[in-house]
């Protein structure tokens, strides 16, 4: 998809692919056919710029033909290279100003409580958008609400398009930040389906208060020469890269 489209990020789409695979395809309340259905689950990309594994997971799903995925970027086209809720089917916010969207789940996850629906909200974030500061008034305000309903799911590889975490501004120790701010916590490999769909069960059985999930991931998972290269945050692989990669992912 992204080396079609000639620009894109691949690095942080892969890191996030097994979380959200899991959870769509494991322990997600949706209808692909009925995307607006009142009781569903709701999931909030807030790291936006992944959009292209949340596409490839709403595609596999059902939510819109695979064919869409070619067109990625394109004028006009149903996925453009961030979330909007306005034009593509199963996409729950517009995303892709780091830290926003931790915020937009924050208040879906509130309406739910007032509107006494049973529905959960998961939010996805990376952890460098753990530098912005909203997405700590986001925290407080969930711990505030006692929001039960609601799960932050950290994607924790370690880099952002700059570098490490740590060398630009260190978000560590991150389980302990969100443990502070009044949430549940749990550590998990998230390359680990076991791991991921048993923190998932985990999280929709904690009472009164938000639930985080720090996954530990690669950057470009899965490809020899993306992993763990930050370079590969937001450049598309040539067509000679891309046949290299999906050939080390299975799809060659």
């Amino acid at each position: 998809m992204i080396s079609r489209a000639g620009s894109g990020h691949p690095g942080g789409s892969l890191s996030v692919t097994d979380l959200l695979v899991a959870l769509y395809f494991a322990r997600l309340s949706h209808r692909p056919k009925e995307p607006r259905w009142p009781d569903r689950d709701r999931v909030v990309l807030s790291k936006g710029h992944a959009a292209p594994a949340l596409y490839a997971t709403l595609a596999e799903c059902g939510y819109f033909p695979k064919g869409e995925l070619l067109k990625l970027r394109k004028m006009g086209a149903l996925l453009q290279g961030h979330p909007d809720t306005t034009r593509t089917p199963g996409v729950e916010a517009s995303t892709g100003s780091l830290g926003q969207g931790i915020s937009v789940a924050v208040g879906i996850a509130l309406a739910g409580i007032l509107d006494k629906k049973e529905y959960r909200v998961y939010a996805f974030c990376g952890d460098g958008e753990l530098q912005e500061g909203e997405v700590w008034e986001a925290a407080m305000a969930g711990a505030h609400y006692h929001l039960d309903n609601l799960t932050v799911v950290v994607d924790n590889n370690g880099f952002q398009v700059d570098g490490r975490i740590q060398d630009i501004m260190n978000p560590e120790p991150i389980a302990a930040k969100w443990e502070a701010f009044g949430w549940a916590v749990r550590e998990i490999n998230g390359h680990d389906f076991g791991e991921i769909i048993a923190a998932y069960d985990w999280a929709a059985a904690v009472k009164g208060k938000p639930s985080a999930i720090v996954a530990r991931t690669v950057k470009g998972r899965g490809v020899s020469f993306m992993e763990g290269k930050p370079q590969w945050h937001g450049v598309a692989p040539s067509s000679e890269e891309a046949a290299k990669a999906l050939l080390e992912l299975g799809e060659g």
